[in-house]
């Protein structure tokens, strides 16, 4: 009995964890193809997949962009995208760094590994 009562309060508590309240915003690009085959792409930031779908169904019937693709065979693809990261490195910095005493046997191959790349 006591194997019984616990099952399902693990799985309540893995289902609470599943839906918190504040989840992250996504950048996300959701596709759609209209009846006549056209496909059409928005990009938005959603905190949820069907909160996604609905902002682009949304701006594809505000903006008259397609048929209306509720038919009940019609879907939507969603993809999350990774965020992305920029960085910026000042050429005389790298060749300093590159130049400079390795401080791991980790870094020593990194670098020996961008001068064969370099080259001469």
């Amino acid at each position: 009995m006591a194997r019984a009562l616990s099952s399902p309060r693990i799985l309540a508590n893995k289902t609470r964890k599943c839906y918190r309240p504040s989840m992250a915003v996504r950048t996300c690009r959701v596709t759609c193809r209209d009846a006549q085959g056209v496909e059409h792409t928005i990009q938005i930031t959603a905190q949820s997949l069907f909160e996604a779908v609905a902002q682009a169904l949304r701006v594809f019937r505000e903006h008259d962009w397609s048929d209306d693709p509720n038919s009940g065979s019609a879907s939507v693809v969603v993809m999350v995208k990774s965020a992305e990261v920029e960085h910026r490195v000042r050429i005389k910095d790298f060749q300093t760094w590159l130049k400079s005493a390795p401080k791991s046997p980790k870094e020593m191959a990194l670098k020996r590994r961008l001068r064969d790349i370099l080259g001469p």
